[in-house]
This record gives structure tokens, C-alpha cells and sequence, in this order.
């Protein structure tokens, strides 16, 4: 606990400024990436055709025609930390350095080579939500090495010990990031300490064992999605993942359920000279009015985050202005909403999920598994529909409804002048 406090106070002391913290909740977005406004004038790719199969696996097959380079991600999204059993702590994030590496009578460099001869970037994502391994290449190209991506690990003790390296590595990276450290206190504060949503993504040690039996539960095609851009012909792309990739497997377990608790996290580090605060509640389902409903709270001042099944607002300060910080913070979340700060929202929401589909491949790729894991298909129109349909009510009863579940509140830093839970949940009541 020491050593924590002692990178958390070098990793505080970085972020001198509540502008520096307004910019660092960034992990508790829905894309991982809090970013800037977006653009209010967005251009469509007016020729871009989208297609969505499921295959008799389990899984589902998502594509688009018009972008000039193809990104292909594969998403599976029982593969997050927050699915992890009482004895894999620490899995999910092993298996993300798993990823390419040998499997299916291949080795690691033959794997890797066959993606690089014929011009393909790779990358592997892991968070507390899920997992994704992928690669952009050339159009002509992509259905040719995408079954790399479904190799079957073979868990090469070389492998293991590489991937448990990288993954140390990476937990002590995280513990000199302030932002980290809050995003942590603020999910154990809603979800309990001791719950796999709750704990930490960021965790090493996991043994060879649980990273194997991880693997094998939540590494599976059914409920997962492959998104692919640039696909020309969708229907022989399908083809080719239905004979390339595994044969149809038996029904997945459930995902895990997360009870919303509502509580209080503190990390103390009182050499830092500032306080980090977060305030979140239990988030709307529906991903248009979560998204509608941060911006909102962004509109009213508050750096707003939104994740599934959580939202809330965050800022910083000096410790002795912690209070007023909080006061603000409160004041910013349980106003009322007027009509003209939801239809303001309403087009900023749809500004950003309607640019993200023209920001490249990858975003592209990435905004087609949220279509998809969220309701089921991918369409421009109807994303842009979603956001139009929100009226003034859905988003005031949204808000509501949020206001009466229990306050969550996660203090990270100098958190000597810090009020307590209870202070903070009575002003909700």
C-alpha cells in the first residue's frame, strides 16, 4: 500500500490543475476515450452500405463497403475483467497480451509474419467490459487473414510467462496514473470492493491456470462480434468466416449480473497537495439517452463520464476547496433540465456518434460492435433516428431515474478536507 501511495502521489502531483483532471476520467467512457467536442457538421460516406449475419456459432457478422483500408475486430464481450471468477483476478488482463501468439499449429512468429506480409497493423484492447483483438490491412486482404484472429492459444509456457510480464508491467504503469486510481474507487464505490466489476482491471499475478480457464470460458464465439470495414462482397466475407473459422459451439454461460450499490471509495495520499473527486449513479440502459444525458450534465460545467450501467460527474481541486469542489459537482447533477440544455445535448450526442463513423477505420469498426451489442444491427440512418426519436421527457425521466438510485462517491489524493458519503447522499434525497 505504500509503494501505491507513493506512485499515486507522483502521478497526483502531475495533475496540477482541475483542467488536468477534467481531461482524466477518461476510462469510465463508453469508448474508453473522453473526447473533445465534436464537430457540428458532420459528412456522411452517402455510398456506405451496411450488413449484419449471425452464423450458426454464435456469432455475429458485422460490414460496411465504402471505407478504403478494412479494419477487423473481434469483440468478445464476456472477456472483461468484471467476468472474471473469485480465483482469476487479474486474468483478463494476461490474456490481452495473449493475444497472436501461438495456437493452432503455428508459432507466434509465423502468425504475426503472415499479418505483416501482406501489410496488416495489429492490436488487442481488454478493459472491465470486454475484449478485442484485431488489425487494419489493405480491402483485398482482410478475409484472407482474418481466421488469425481465432486461433486457438496454446499456451506455450514462453507465451505465459510473456504475457504475465506485460501484464506486471502494465499494473505498474497504472499505478502512477491518477486517473486510474479514481476510475477504480469510483466502480468499487458503485459496484463493492470486493465484486469483479468493482475490482480493478489493472491486477497482476495471475496464474497460468486461471489465465487457461479464463481463456477458454470467455474467449468463445458465441455473443461475439466481428466487425469488418471495407468489405466489398459481405455475403462471401461471411462465407469465408463460416468455413475458416470454429465450428458452431455449444451456448456460452450467462454473463455475470452487477448489482449498482451505491457507496463510498477513498485512496489517501496525502502528499499529493490535491484532491480528486467523482460523483456517479446508476446509468440509464439505453446507450442514445446515456449518451444524451452526459452531455447535459457536461453543458451545466461538470466534466460528465458514462460507462454501461454508471454515469456521473468528476472534478478536482486544492484539499481544502474539496467541499465547494463537491458542492459544484452536486449542484451539477441534480439541477433539473431545462428543454434547451436537452436539445443542445441532443445534437452534440449525435454530432459525436455520427463522426465517429467518419474518423477512420478503426472508430468505424469500433462504432459497428456498439451498434451491434447494444441493439442488435448497425445502420446509419438508425443511429441517427435513436437520437432524433429522444424527446425532453425521455431524457428529464432518464435523469430521474438516475437521481434515485444511491450516490457513489470515489476521493482520491488529499482527501483530509473530503466530506464524507453521507454528507454528499443527503443532498439526493
Amino acid at each position: 500500500m505504500a509503494a501505491a501511495t507513493r506512485a499515486l502521489s507522483q502521478a497526483v502531483r502531475a495533475a496540477t490543475s482541475i483542467a488536468g483532471t477534467a481531461r482524466g476520467l477518461s476510462v469510465l467512457t463508453a469508448s474508453e476515450e473522453f473526447p473533445g467536442l465534436p464537430s457540428t457538421s458532420v459528412v456522411l460516406k452517402s455510398g456506405s452500405v451496411s450488413s449484419v449475419t449471425t452464423l450458426p456459432s454464435g456469432l455475429t457478422v458485422v460490414t460496411e463497403d465504402a471505407s478504403l483500408v478494412s479494419t477487423v475486430s473481434l469483440t468478445y464481450p464476456r472477456a472483461g475483467s468484471a467476468q472474471e471468477g473469485p480465483a482469476e483476478a487479474g486474468a483478463a488482463l494476461a490474456n490481452r497480451y495473449l493475444a497472436f501468439k501461438s495456437g493452432s499449429g503455428m508459432s507466434s512468429a509465423l502468425i504475426l509474419r503472415s499479418l505483416e506480409d501482406v501489410g496488416a497493423s495489429v492490436f488487442s484492447r481488454a478493459g472491465r467490459r470486454g475484449a478485442t483483438v484485431g488489425f487494419t490491412a489493405a480491402r483485398e486482404n482482410a478475409a484472407f487473414v482474418a481466421p488469425l484472429l481465432v486461433t486457438e492459444c496454446a499456451f506455450e509456457k514462453w507465451d505465459v510467462m510473456e504475457a504475465r510480464n506485460m501484464a506486471r508491467a502494465a499494473v505498474e504503469e497504472a499505478t502512477f496514473n491518477a486517473q486510474v486510481a479514481l476510475t477504480d474507487q469510483i466502480y468499487a464505490a458503485a459496484y463493492g470492493a470486493q465484486s469483479p466489476v468493482g475490482r480493478s482491471y489493472y491486477t497482476a499475478n495471475a496464474n497460468r491456470d486461471s489465465i487457461v480457464s479464463f481463456r477458454k470460458r470467455a474467449y468463445t464465439l458465441h455473443g461475439a462480434v466481428l466487425a469488418a470495414t471495407g468489405i466489398v462482397d459481405h455475403e462471401a466475407f461471411v462465407r469465408t468466416v463460416d468455413d475458416e473459422f470454429p465450428a458452431p459451439e455449444a451456448v456460452a454461460a450467462p454473463s455475470l449480473s452487477f448489482e449498482y450499490m451505491g457507496g463510498e471509495a477513498r485512496l489517501s495520499a496525502p502528499s499529493t497537495g490535491y484532491a480528486h473527486l467523482a460523483l456517479a449513479f446508476q446509468g440509464p440502459t439505453a446507450v442514445p439517452i446515456t449518451n444524451v444525458l452526459k452531455h447535459c450534465l457536461g453543458i451545466r460545467g461538470a466534466s460528465a463520464f458514462a460507462a454501461p450501467g454508471i454515469m456521473g460527474v468528476y472534478g478536482g481541486s486544492a484539499p481544502r476547496a474539496a467541499s465547494l469542489t463537491l458542492d459544484a459537482l452536486s449542484t451539477a447533477v441534480g439541477a433539473a433540465l431545462s428543454e434547451e440544455v436537452v436539445e443542445e445535448a441532443k445534437a452534440k450526442a449525435k454530432a459525436e456518434a455520427l463522426t465517429a463513423l467518419d474518423r477512420g477505420s478503426t472508430s468505424l469498426a469500433d462504432a459497428m460492435t456498439a451498434s451491434v451489442l447494444d441493439s442488435c444491427g448497425f445502420s446509419t440512418t438508425v443511429l441517427a433516428e435513436s437520437y432524433d426519436a429522444i424527446s425532453s421527457s425521455d431524457v428529464s425521466d432518464a435523469h430521474a431515474d438516475m437521481l434515485k438510485s444511491k450516490v457513489s462517491l470515489a476521493v482520491v489524493g488529499d482527501i483530509s478536507s473530503a466530506p464524507y458519503h453521507g454528507t454528499i447522499a443527503s443532498r439526493f434525497d
